[in-house]
């Protein structure tokens, strides 16, 4: 008899030690709904470069070609929100190479922008980068280790980048691999493809509005005087009010959302619009750019 109040007993405690476990898995779970899916965009600036001037302008040389880095990193963060519907931005990592790891005036304005973390590895004799994919690894894997991240856009082509998608798949992350259109073959590792959650590719007219050949500029930064940020601002408001006019109510409505960032068509229009009133190249200035997308939305805004 006392044995089988004893059995009854040791029940009772597991159905009660059961139901405390499943009170705890059912909060835990509710915190992860309400929780915002988060992600980030990973760009190893190398393969970027290489592949982009390549498809682009033919070339692999950086010195051949000048990149909007500014306009295209917000075409990408753009692109991004469209594949991530329900998720937000952490930010973008933009990984490239520099001697004794010194900024190079290029990197520095792109370091200047919002929503970018810049990363330097290092340059060897060679000009090969060193050091850039541990960046990535480490970054990637941390991220995912803290839950900071739950969807990781990678641009990049190495081999060597398997290991830090695997580290971050192993803490739940998925990785995307972003890769860009090669003239001829491939220019992306096949491990690293059969290792990601999924691929796509950009082509020739995504790049095109970002890369172009050096050649004799329309617009000299030094051929005139600099103009002031007010100056920018206000042909960004007055380039707003074009816009609008052309193109009404309706298409305000549908570029609000995506505050403060611009759809990579538009960004670019603005640019060479506001050079041609301005003659002057606002091509890395990054605190120029800035104004004139200031002034633009703030006419915009003005007019909601």
């Amino acid at each position: 008899m006392n044995d089988d109040f004893a059995g009854s007993d040791a029940l009772a405690a597991l159905g009660a030690r059961m139901d405390r476990t499943n009170e705890l898995l059912q909060r835990m779970l509710a915190e992860v709904a309400k929780t915002p899916s988060t992600h980030a965009i990973f760009v190893d600036a190398g393969y970027l470069y290489a592949a982009a001037g390549r498809l682009v302008a033919g070339t692999e040389d950086r010195r051949a070609f000048d990149l909007d880095a500014e306009g295209l990193i917000e075409a990408l963060i753009d692109r991004a929100r469209t594949i991530f519907a329900d998720s937000r931005l952490l930010r973008v990592y933009w990984y490239d190479g520099a001697r004794r790891r010194i900024h190079t005036a290029e990197q520095q304005s792109i370091a200047e922008l919002p929503d970018v973390k810049v990363r330097l590895g290092n340059l060897n004799a060679n000009n090969q980068q060193k050091g850039v994919d541990s960046l990535i690894r480490s970054d990637l894997e941390s991220l995912a280790r803290h839950r900071a991240i739950s969807d990781a856009a990678l641009i990049g082509g190495d081999e060597d980048l398997v290991s830090a998608v695997e580290a971050a798949q192993g803490y739940g992350a998925r990785v995307h691999l972003w890769g860009i259109e090669a003239p001829e073959g491939r220019n992306q590792a096949e491990p690293l493809l059969w290792e990601v959650d999924s691929q796509r590719t950009f082509d020739l007219e995504f790049f095109k509005p970002y890369v172009s050949r050096r050649t004799a500029a329309s617009y000299e930064a030094s051929a005139g005087a600099r103009p002031t940020r007010e100056d920018v601002r206000f042909v960004g408001a007055q380039i707003a009010a074009q816009w609008l006019g052309a193109r009404g109510r309706e298409a305000l409505a549908d570029l609000l959302p995506g505050h403060p960032y611009l759809p990579g068509p538009v960004d670019q229009d603005l640019l060479v619009e506001a050079e041609g009133l301005l003659q002057y190249s606002l091509r890395g200035q990054a605190d120029l750019r800035r104004a004139l997308r200031d002034g633009f939305w703030g006419h915009l805004q003005a007019q909601y």
